[in-house]
């Protein structure tokens, strides 16, 4: 039950408070007055979709909280432990808040704990159902039909299991379908395939393997450009015309010059030429090692010619058949993997075919039942609430209308909401055919249909409160009263919320808030709940208009004697 709603800065409303007990309460003013304001703020609180614009001028923020008394075994309870929050089940209230700021920006909150609107809009979901004046439109909608029988009938569990077996048989077709388009094209390009397999077989191609072959060959040919640098170094300190040669022969000549002097090599010039030979003798040392290091490094550069030739026929041949086939030289296993795959579809693609169609076959049967199953809780559902919605005419003043739900094969292909199609029909004479509520209600019918199909719908929902909001628009008199009757008949052992023009329906509620604006430089939505005299003033002022008269208050008695609940009455 909604048991308190504040509201603070919101368009014109500065600050408010309305606390609410359970049955039938009605909300009542002159038009502009704020009644729609004060269900937009309600639904602020509930998670609905705000915005800036709903901010008082000149403030920075706005707020909107709706405290609720409810039962542990509540729904709503579930929904707060599934998100880690807080959920006292044993104390029973619960705050949904939503704060508004002038920049746009929204907080929301669930008893003090922030949380997102879309987490605020659920539980408000699961709390609040409202009705407004217009929302008959959406029952005249056949594709609005079967949503509202699946959640009559509490079809849950069968709607979940025609959607998983519709994904299945989805799959299975777009296995089966697949695999005949690969049958259809490698039979065509059976040859095509079978030499483009066979060729890169042989070829036996390795993703990454061209830039690897790049690589090694571009190293290799280096290589072979080293070997002739070395070898020429080499030549260069060996051989007739090499450092080598030309240094012993220099020490020779050393050597003679010596033997010429004739003095045995103590005198200065012989020492001088004695300490040539050494140098030269140790130049002749190091050149002989220089050559030795050029040999080794010469011996170290292993160079193989047809390595490289090999890898180069690799090369090319890799490139060749990525030009041949208009793929990257990468790309070629997948594309030998693909070529072989349909090649196989080809040749396996009987067995292959059998065993998918046995497979959509098996997942259409499956389907099938699940939809079976689901079109007999909608039947069994349907008739219920032929039954429920019958209940409800005859108080509305509809007592020779009739009402059916059209359960029907579709002739749409079958989907995840299964095979049938829902209609709300009714008949409003007697002997008429049923036809299409669009077609056959007038526009006071349609309001009470409405109501009827609302009550009988919402005898089925776990909501805290129900909200009407002008409900009762179009119609007047002895049927405006049995729309009064039904209302606070629906309230009994819960909580309706109605705001209403008419001063039939008021006069049945068991509590009456009046809402008025007041004028000056900044206009202010006011609430006040009305005692017996104020209802009674009140509902002449809905009876005569703005100027009331004693004759409208003596009206107003009389409809408040004969209509008010007992609680009331007294307190009169």
């Amino acid at each position: 039950m909604l048991i308190a709603l504040s509201v603070r800065d919101i368009v014109l409303i500065k600050n408010l408070t309305l606390s609410l007990e359970e049955g039938l309460t009605a909300l009542t003013g002159e038009t502009g007055a704020g009644k729609s304001i004060l269900l937009d703020a309600l639904g602020l609180a509930l998670g609905a979709r705000a915005d800036k614009g709903l901010v008082r001028a000149g403030e920075a923020q706005g707020a909107a909280s709706a405290t609720f008394s409810i039962a542990p075994a509540h729904a709503v309870w579930d929904l707060l432990v599934e998100n880690g929050l807080t959920a006292d089940r044993d104390e029973g209230h619960m705050i949904l808040r939503r704060v508004q700021r002038a920049d746009g920006r929204a907080l929301a909150f669930i008893n003090d704990e922030p949380v997102s609107v879309g987490l605020l809009r659920r539980a408000g979901a699961l709390l609040v159902e409202t009705h407004g004046q217009n929302e008959g439109q959406g029952f005249l909608q056949p594709a609005a039909h079967r949503a509202l029988l699946d959640a009559y009938a509490g079809a849950g569990a069968e709607l979940a299991a025609v959607r998983e077996a519709f994904e299945v048989l989805e799959r299975a077709e777009a296995d089966l379908e697949a695999h005949r388009a690969a049958v259809s094209d490698g039979a065509q390009e059976a040859a095509y395939l079978g030499a483009l397999v066979e060729e890169l077989e042989r070829l036996a191609p390795d993703e990454g393997e061209e830039a690897a072959l790049a690589g090694r060959r571009a190293l290799l040919m280096a290589s072979e450009k080293i070997v002739g640098d070395l070898r020429d170094a080499a030549a260069g300190l060996a051989g007739d015309t090499g450092v080598e040669d030309r240094l012993a022969a220099a020490a020779r000549r050393l050597e003679a010059a010596v033997g010429k002097l004739g003095d045995g090599g103590d005198s200065a010039p012989a020492q001088k030429i004695a300490a040539a030979g050494a140098a030269l003798e140790k130049a002749l040392i190091e050149a002989a090692e220089a050559r030795s290091a050029v040999d080794a490094a010469l011996a170290a550069v292993d160079l193989d010619p047809e390595e490289l030739e090999a890898a180069e026929e690799r090369l090319f041949a890799l490139r060749a058949a990525a030009r041949k086939y208009n793929t990257p030289a990468d790309r070629l296993p997948a594309l030998q993997a693909r070529a072989a795959a349909q090649l196989a579809a080809v040749e396996e693609g009987t067995a292959r075919t059998e065993a998918l169609e046995a497979a959509c076959a098996a997942a259409r049967t499956a389907y099938a039942g699940a939809a079976a199953d689901l079109s007999k809780v909608r039947a069994g559902a349907a008739k219920k609430l032929d039954a429920a919605v019958k209940r409800e005419l005859s108080p509305l003043k509809l007592d020779k209308a009739r009402f059916r739900t059209s359960v029907a094969p579709d002739a749409a292909p079958a989907g995840p909401l299964g095979t049938d199609k829902v209609a709300f029909e009714i008949s409003t004479n007697p002997g008429a055919p049923f036809g299409a509520l669009s077609q056959i209600a007038s526009g006071g019918e349609l309001s009470r249909f409405v109501l009827a199909l609302k009550a009988a719908l919402a005898a089925k929902d776990d909501k805290t409160v129900i909200i009407f909001d002008e409900v009762d628009s179009g119609v007047g008199g002895a049927v405006a009263d049995a729309v009064g009757e039904r209302l606070a008949k629906l309230a009994k052992g819960g909580q309706v919320l109605v705001v209403t023009h008419s001063p039939q329906v008021a006069a049945r509620a068991h509590a009456h808030w009046r809402i008025s604006k007041t004028r000056g430089k900044t206009a202010v939505t006011r609430l006040e709940a009305l005692d017996a005299p104020g209802r009674e003033e009140e509902i002449a002022r809905m009876l005569s208009g703005a100027r009331v008269t004693d004759e409208a208050r003596a009206a107003a008695r009389n409809l408040l004697d004969g209509e008010a609940p007992k609680k009331l009455r007294r307190s009169a």
